[in-house]
């Protein structure tokens, strides 16, 4: 493997006898996502002391794991990567400690508080009508509403139909991505994260399965439409979506 970069993750706190190997597993599942390229980080030891979990970076991907921490660091990382930095604080606030990644030169890059967070504030639950986008991946059950879930990149929602929905979301499962409407119940977190807890489908459509380039391609075509002169078309359909969802 070439020779690259070395990250310590310090848990302070616990030592290597009072540890125990599940909060292990939790705590390196979540540094692996933060740090991200998975073909390329590798974890190297486990180091006495205060409990430190060093991972070694393959010269290749130093400078996009680099920015990655960076991004992390200012608050405005990856969605995953910063979930798991916000999973990571609840753990060591849960296990009276505080964390710190660093080189391996000892320079503290990120700082996990921990312990020395304020408990966190919740906002709601609120109800919210709106919609998802995703495929439908199960519906059954003897109730009524039924159960249905939609999966969306990696996660998946559990939401609940009326039984003649459902039967009719029942003919796309696995198949076509759909966008469903109906109204959710929403939690916010002190970090600004929205926790779905229920969302009842009331009806939905079949999305365009075409890729957004060819979409584009079309749209700039038409004379006048003014598409040819826009840099993000994939910002400005979304924009274009979240002013639709707020007018019905």
């Amino acid at each position: 493997m070439p020779k690259g970069r070395e990250y310590r993750f310090k848990i302070d706190g616990f030592t290597l006898d009072t540890l125990p190997m599940a909060r292990l597993a939790e705590y390196m599942s979540d540094l692996a996502t933060i740090l991200g390229e998975p073909g390329s980080v590798h974890f190297a030891r486990l180091d006495e002391g205060s409990v430190a979990l060093a991972y070694s970076v393959e010269e290749v991907a130093d400078v996009r794991v680099r920015e990655r921490i960076s991004s992390v660091r200012r608050g405005d990382g990856p969605p995953d990567a910063m979930k798991a930095f916000h999973e990571t604080n609840k753990r060591l606030k849960a296990d009276n400690s505080v964390g710190t990644l660093g080189e391996d030169n000892e320079a503290e890059i990120i700082r996990f508080p921990g312990r020395e967070m304020d408990d966190p504030v919740l906002f709601g639950p609120f109800n919210q009508e709106g919609t998802l986008d995703g495929k439908v991946i199960m519906v059954g059950g003897k109730s009524d509403p039924v159960p249905v879930h939609i999966e969306q990149g990696s996660a998946v929602y559990n939401c609940h139909a009326k039984r003649d929905v459902a039967s009719a979301l029942g003919r796309h499962l696995f198949q076509s991505e759909l966008r469903v409407r109906g109204k959710g119940r929403w939690t916010r977190e002190a970090e600004g994260i929205w926790t779905l807890n229920r969302f009842m489908i009331q009806s939905f459509e079949v999305l365009d399965d075409e890729p957004l380039n060819a979409v584009v391609a079309k749209l700039r075509e038409i004379p006048g439409s003014g598409w040819r002169e826009v840099a993000d078309p994939w910002s400005e359909l979304m924009g274009m979506r979240k002013r639709d969802d707020e007018t019905h």
